[in-house]
């Protein structure tokens, strides 16, 4: 392989990422436990979608192999594991999101790496920790790109995922430096993702192209297949290609692990299985609907953002559960309505009538005199304005994100609180040896039954 000396940045990035140790950081390795339970309670229920179902049968997941399919007993090849299993929990759309990434990083990464403890003796702070690389990475070239990669189109979860997962692969096999560059090359290259196909089945696929693409470019280079080692400097590179001109490559090495991305700004764990976007004008409602606003008493509903904050809320009048995801004039309805969201708001099934009576009532505005919003969650906004029949108007404010402290009540909502998978919770939050992540792969390989339809 040709030297990295001419590419000080990559090679600066992968020794970052090999150097890091997680492990003395004890509120880090807490949050990254945290974060495993949230993704589990996503993807135990997303296995029993009907889409993961047949995704798995596209790909041919039935195949032999050693790798756990999560609510499953049955095995996969490593590399179709984690689509599926990346896949599984981001389909419900209720997995974690981190600011400085503008996706999803957990549910990329930890599939790739329970795909490679199907091969490989690891312990399970060992692979706690290359998760809190892999995002640490994930995180730092999110905030090296800018605001306009996201805005013009790309989808991060599924163009930096496949680059955080290979850095946590590459940080828990501790492959060389020069092995590590050409393995985030590998996994930049693959990097492809659309906003366009948010609503879609193909949304949820980009966490399992990720998974997949960063396990199999850590593989490559571990093989000794070649690419090109200076993805950071290279004059028509990552930043070339992906930042528009609104790029820092430098950023990705500013402030490594002081403090850790995953302590701060930190992830937020999902209050509600919908688009993170949606979640202020969710609070706002649920909120409201205790005040006992009624639907009936409302005129019209204006909510106010600022410029690129509903960038990712591509739908105004949804016709399903799935587009509704995307749409806060429904999201907001909803939750006033019935005071809640749950799983079954945002389902394959036509929206409800009585919903959308209000959700039509709603309409966005920009406020031009804002900050644009961007990886600092203080630019982050939504002022709600309703004007009754009545005259009467109320004005309400979010400021930020609602999130969860503890994910173990979503844990039990989601599992059913099946009895099978009572125990990964506690186990998540003590395990440390070999012995604690083989039992973790036991528990998440059985079946779940009933299947979700």
């Amino acid at each position: 392989m040709t030297s990295t000396i001419a590419a000080p940045l990559t090679e600066g990035f992968a020794r970052a990422i090999l150097a890091s140790d997680p492990t003395k950081d004890s509120a880090a390795m807490a949050a990254a436990r945290n974060a495993l339970i949230d993704f589990f309670a996503c993807a135990i229920a997303g296995a029993s979608d009907r889409t993961t179902g047949l995704l798995a049968h596209a790909i041919g997941a039935q195949a032999p192999g050693e790798a756990i399919l999560i609510g499953s007993a049955g095995r996969a090849d490593p590399l179709a594991a984690a689509v599926v299993n990346a896949y599984a929990g981001h389909v419900l759309d209720y997995d974690d999101v981190h600011s400085s990434v503008r996706g999803h990083p957990t549910t990329v990464i930890i599939p790739a790496l329970l795909a490679l403890a199907s091969e490989r003796a690891l312990t399970a702070e060992a692979l706690i920790a290359a998760y809190i690389v892999g995002l640490e990475a994930m995180a730092r070239l999110g905030l090296s790109l800018g605001s306009r990669h996201y805005e013009n189109g790309f989808h991060a979860t599924a163009t930096l995922g496949p680059i955080g997962a290979a850095a946590a692969i590459c940080h828990l096999i501790q492959a060389t430096p020069e092995q590590t560059a050409v393995a985030l090359g590998l996994a930049a290259t693959q990097s492809s993702g659309l906003r366009l196909q948010f609503g879609f089945d193909a949304k949820p696929y980009h966490a399992g192209m990720a998974a997949r693409s960063g396990l199999l470019a850590a593989r490559l280079a571990m093989a000794g297949f070649g690419g090109a080692p200076d993805f950071l400097d290279n004059p028509v590179g990552f930043h070339s290609a992906y930042a528009f001109g609104a790029g820092r490559p430098e950023a990705v090495l500013e402030h490594w692990g002081d403090p850790w991305q995953i302590v701060s700004p930190g992830l937020t764990l999902k209050a509600y299985p919908c688009c993170t976007a949606s979640h202020p004008v969710a609070s706002l409602g649920i909120e409201l609907h205790r005040e006992g606003l009624e639907a009936d008493a409302i005129e019209s509903i204006t909510f106010t953002y600022p410029p690129g904050a509903d960038a990712a809320l591509v739908v105004t009048h949804p016709s399903n559960g799935i587009e509704a995801r995307f749409s806060p004039e429904y999201v907001f309805s909803a939750a006033l309505i019935d005071g809640a969201l749950r799983l079954d708001h945002f389902d394959e099934r036509p929206v409800s009538p009585r919903l959308m009576a209000l959700a039509r009532r709603a309409s966005r505005r920009h406020d031009e005199t804002a900050p644009r919003m961007s990886s600092d969650p203080t630019t982050r906004f939504v002022i709600l304005d309703i004007v009754k029949t009545s005259g009467e108007t109320i004005r309400r404010r979010f400021d930020g994100l609602p999130g969860l402290a503890d994910p173990a009540e979503k844990f039990d909502e989601t599992t059913g609180s099946n009895a099978a998978f009572a125990e990964i919770p506690s186990l998540v939050r003590s395990m440390r040896s070999s012995d604690g992540l083989q039992r973790l792969l036991a528990l998440l390989g059985q079946e779940l039954r009933p299947n979700r339809t």
